[in-house]
């Protein structure tokens, strides 16, 4: 399937999804993202979900992160399509834009090289470690400015499909995708 089609057929699934059903899967994923072999790592990227989407909730692995005592570190998006880094302190606010995502208003800056970690967001993931996201390519130019040994986790409620069609050279791979029922390495 193209890019465009898995848009469309992935966010018809998630939007029928329960809140019990994205709360249990979404502990199932943190779950499995503990028994991942990526403690040793100091800078941790994490989106925060955008709950009318849907999305994973990031909550429990943010909270893993935090009591392993790691640093963990928010994106906030630009009108330039860009995404930019801010550590999570205390004193960070939080704040939806205009889109509904919760992002840190300001606060302490964080390079792209520094991350050792990336949580993707995503609609879909192929096999080869290709993902599906909501067509903005945030994260894809993330990614492509960070080390080439970052680590790039995505986190679905659905399992791998097949292959996307249309992936094209401003597509950043995956190393994992983290579902429910399987951790994935590419």
């Amino acid at each position: 399937m193209h890019k465009k089609q898995l848009r469309l057929h992935f966010r018809k699934k998630r939007n029928l999804l329960s809140p019990l059903s994205i709360e249990n899967d979404s502990l199932e994923i943190a779950n499995k993202v503990l028994q991942m072999p990526i403690w040793d790592s100091f800078f941790f990227h994490i989106f925060l979900s955008i709950a009318k989407n849907k999305e994973v909730d990031t909550t429990p692995i943010l909270s893993i992160i935090q009591g392993k005592d790691k640093n963990v570190v928010i994106p906030k998006t630009f009108p330039n399509g860009v995404l930019k880094n801010f550590l999570l302190t205390d004193s960070v606010l939080i704040k939806e834009n205009a889109l509904g995502i919760p992002e840190p208003i300001e606060g302490i800056a964080i390079a792209e090289n520094q991350l050792d970690v990336v949580f993707v967001p995503l609609l879909a993931f192929d096999r080869k470690g290709h993902r599906v996201g909501y067509g903005g390519g945030y994260y894809d130019r993330l990614l492509k400015k960070s080390r080439s040994k970052t680590l790039k986790i995505g986190l679905s409620f659905f399992e791998a499909v097949d292959e996307i069609e249309d992936i094209d050279e401003n597509d950043v791979r995956m190393d994992y995708c983290v579902t429910p029922k399987k951790i994935y390495e590419f």
